[in-house]
C-alpha cells in the first residue's frame, strides 16, 4: 500500500469515477474547511457586545487634525451622551463609558444581560487649547472640536548645514 492509497481524492476506484469526500463542486476539501471557518469566526464578531470585550477596537475613530482645530469623531451607537466621559489632561484626550443590554422572550423563556467598559485614549498635538474643548452627540456620533491656539507651532524649517 502507497501513501497515495490513503488519500481518498487521490485513489481510483473500480468505477470511472473517483470518490469525493467533499461537498459537489468545490475544488478541494481544504476550500470548504476555509469557508465553514471564515462564516464561524464572522458569526463570531457579530454576536452583540464582542466589541466591547476588548478584543476589538471600539468605538472606532477619526482624528482630523486641521489647521484651526483638532476634531475627533466617535461612532459610539446605542449610547447617550449619559453613558460616556470625556476627559482632557496633559495632552491626551480620553473617551470612556460603559454600555449595558438586556433583552428577555417571556415566549421562549429567554433572558440575557450583558455590559462591558470601553476607554479610547487619543494624544492630542501640541498646541491645542484644552479648557476650549467642545463637544456634541447626535445619532450615535460623538463629535469633540479642540481649537489650537494661534501662536502654536504648527512646524519649522530646519536648516541643514554644510
Amino acid at each position: 500500500m502507497s501513501v497515495r492509497d490513503l488519500i481518498p481524492w487521490g485513489r481510483q476506484s473500480s468505477s470511472s469515477q473517483a470518490p469525493v469526500p467533499y461537498r459537489e463542486g468545490e475544488v478541494s476539501p481544504f476550500f470548504g474547511l476555509r469557508r465553514e471557518l471564515d462564516r464561524l469566526f464572522d458569526d463570531m464578531f457579530r454576536l452583540p457586545g464582542f466589541a466591547s470585550l476588548g478584543t476589538a477596537t471600539w468605538p472606532s475613530v477619526e482624528v482630523t487634525d486641521g489647521e484651526h482645530e483638532v476634531r475627533v469623531s466617535a461612532e459610539i451607537p446605542g449610547l447617550g451622551e449619559k453613558d460616556v466621559e470625556l476627559t482632557v489632561r496633559d495632552g491626551v484626550l480620553s473617551i470612556s463609558g460603559e454600555k449595558k443590554s438586556e433583552t428577555q422572550d417571556q415566549d421562549r423563556s429567554y433572558s440575557e444581560r450583558w455590559y462591558g467598559r470601553f476607554e479610547r485614549r487619543i494624544a492630542l498635538p501640541p498646541g491645542v487649547e484644552e479648557d476650549k474643548a467642545a463637544a456634541t452627540f447626535r445619532d450615535g456620533v460623538l463629535t469633540i472640536t479642540l481649537p489650537k491656539s494661534p501662536d502654536a507651532v504648527v512646524g519649522r524649517k530646519i536648516p541643514i548645514n554644510a
